[in-house]
């Protein structure tokens, strides 16, 4: 505003700019005061349907812990229905998943881990699928199925475990020395609380005790029974 105009022509430049802006600042306030209920009216379904999710998620642990699995498996299969985009109906398959492997229902579990290792929007969780799956493939015979699962994916924080999981299908193969390699690199790649420590160096002592990873002229050699004498 022009510093020269004086008191009364002050007063008048602002009740003409007024008169001519001002449906406009109406229609603004307005329209971000709708803006605004929007938003809280959101996030407060957000937090409501965060909070009915989580609730129904401890109320199938919690009758998975009294082994109804009937109870459980229900409350699943309404976690996904009713709030598939929440992360606690991939948690909800994780937890059928394994009451399944427990009761050796092992198709139906590679079914639910399957879903959460495609599907989940958690990278954490998809990681933590696919691990599963491969462990439930090899529990199923089906060694290098389970092999092809581990190495589709960026095991990220999770390289340790992968590795250690290559290692256990390669042995269950009869590759003792690959084995050893994964364990090995399970070992170097290993994060407190990721990997159990005690059981994998125990795993790669074993495979070392029996020679491998030495050289073929280090390797223990077995003792060979004594030819029978010609008569």
């Amino acid at each position: 505003m022009d510093e020269l105009l004086n008191d009364k022509e002050q007063v008048e430049f602002v009740k003409g700019w007024l008169r001519e802006n001002g449906p406009w600042l109406a229609a603004g306030v307005a329209i971000g005061a709708a803006a605004l209920w929007g938003w809280n009216y959101y996030q407060s379904y957000k937090e409501r349907v965060a909070l009915e999710a989580s609730t129904r998620y401890e109320q199938l642990i919690d009758a998975y812990g009294r082994n109804d699995r009937v109870r459980g498996l229900a409350l699943a299969d309404e976690l996904r229905r009713d709030y598939a985009s929440s992360p606690y109906a991939d948690q909800a398959d994780l937890a059928v998943a394994r009451a399944m492997v427990d009761g050796n229902d092992l198709p139906k579990a590679a079914e639910r881990l399957t879903r959460v290792m495609n599907d989940s929007k958690d990278l954490q969780l998809r990681l933590v699928a696919r691990l599963r799956l491969a462990r439930v493939q090899l529990a199923q015979g089906q060694p290098d199925t389970a092999l092809s699962t581990l190495s589709a994916a960026e095991a990220g924080a999770f390289a340790a475990k992968y590795a250690e999981a290559r290692g256990d299908i390669l042995f269950f193969k009869g590759d003792k020395a690959g084995a050893l390699r994964e364990y090995q690199t399970a070992r170097a790649n290993k994060i407190a609380g990721v990997v159990d420590a005690p059981v994998l160096e125990l795993k790669i002592a074993d495979l070392k005790a029996q020679g491998i990873g030495l050289p073929s002229s280090a390797a223990p050699v077995s003792p060979v029974a004594p030819a029978n004498k010609p008569r």
